[in-house]
């Protein structure tokens, strides 16, 4: 990628997007786009879309990837003046303890940090649930607590982007900024080549808490064809228990996933469009569910053929999220060469 394309990754990565809580984030992703589309659109809960306008008669893809983030949020002020903490999605308990974190409190940045009693102290070594952890501002009662913090207010871990050695990057967030990085890359190479296709680059919101922006965009734009792209767990390294390896590995390829909402000849046309270009991919299998706005996207509209396109991602829902950026270049490679080769006679339909 080049200075411009990362400075805008690590923008996205950056800023603060909790679910529920994107608008920062989307104001970003919105302004870059803005420079190679036709149209940039917002709706009333912060979907974003950029569009790239084709022939008329040739048929419309999306590539989509969520805005939002896990996180936490205030869920009371103590009389103490210590902040009692709520999970906005799939917040790992096992992390927070011990981090600085960001409450964003109307119009401001409160920095604090999530407590935890010394090792000396500790009878024993289970990890307390969110609900039981609270978030220390250095407050002296509930009083002063509550003129800098109110119930509501969303939390981030406050951990910036890493380079770590060679192509690898390391972050909060990367589930699933590079979603949004690769779908707004991708419609730009689409563009750039004045695709047959129109093509939507979409940032969906509050995926993380059950695929909502994904339902609102998917009846609204009904495209036909969906190609979602979110990170995926690669199991290349020692914290993965054995028996949940999925041979997924960072640095050998963006991954296609058979199975489940993936569509058979999204998956076929994405491997095609792969063995073409000579751009390594992976394959995995989902079974029912991919976890991502794919299964919410394929049931609109009396069904959208979709397809899940995933990113290795070590450490998933961690403030330490590792990635390859020879990857994330490839997969937005993948994106915008697979736009090329959809025309006029394209179909997505399965052929009974």
């Amino acid at each position: 990628m080049n200075e411009s394309q990362r400075a805008f990754l690590d923008d996205l990565l950056e800023t603060p997007s909790p679910s529920g809580f994107e608008t920062r984030g989307q104001a970003i992703w919105t302004e870059y786009v803005s420079e190679f589309v036709d149209e940039v659109r917002t709706d009333d809960y912060g979907n974003a879309v950029a569009v790239h306008e084709g022939a008329t008669d040739a048929p419309s893809i999306a590539l989509t990837g969520h805005a939002d983030e896990i996180g936490f949020v205030v869920r009371d002020v103590s009389e103490e003046g210590f902040v009692n903490l709520g999970s906005i999605g799939g917040a790992d308990k096992t992390v927070s303890r011990g981090q600085h974190v960001t409450i964003h409190a109307d119009g401001e940045s409160v920095p604090g940090v999530i407590g935890q009693a010394a090792i000396h102290l500790r009878d024993d070594h289970e990890t307390a649930d969110i609900a039981e952890q609270h978030v220390d501002i250095g407050a002296e009662d509930g009083d002063e607590a509550r003129e800098l913090v109110e119930v509501g207010d969303p939390i981030t871990i406050a951990s910036t982007v890493e380079e770590l050695h060679g192509t690898r990057l390391a972050a909060r967030g990367m589930d699933n900024r590079i979603g949004t990085w690769a779908a707004a890359e991708g419609l730009r190479r689409a563009s750039e080549a004045d695709v047959d296709a129109t093509v939507y680059a979409v940032s969906t919101v509050q995926e993380e808490v059950g695929l909502q922006g994904a339902r609102m965009v998917g009846f609204d734009l009904a495209p036909d064809a969906a190609i979602v792209v979110d990170v995926t767990h690669a199991t290349d390294e020692p914290a993965t228990p054995g028996t949940r390896s999925n041979g997924i590995e960072l640095g050998e390829g963006p991954v296609v996933t058979r199975g489940g909402a993936s569509h058979p000849v999204l998956v076929d046309a994405m491997r095609t469009t792969a063995d073409t270009t000579e751009i390594p991919i992976q394959l995995q299998a989902t079974g029912s569910r991919t976890g991502t706005d794919a299964d919410a996207f394929f049931t609109q509209r009396g069904g959208i053929p979709s397809l899940n396109l995933g990113l290795p991602n070590r450490y998933m829902h961690t403030p330490v999220e590792v990635i390859d950026t020879e990857d994330l270049d490839a997969l937005a490679e993948l994106l915008g060469t697979f736009a090329e080769r959809v025309d006029v006679d394209t179909s997505f339909a399965v052929d009974i």
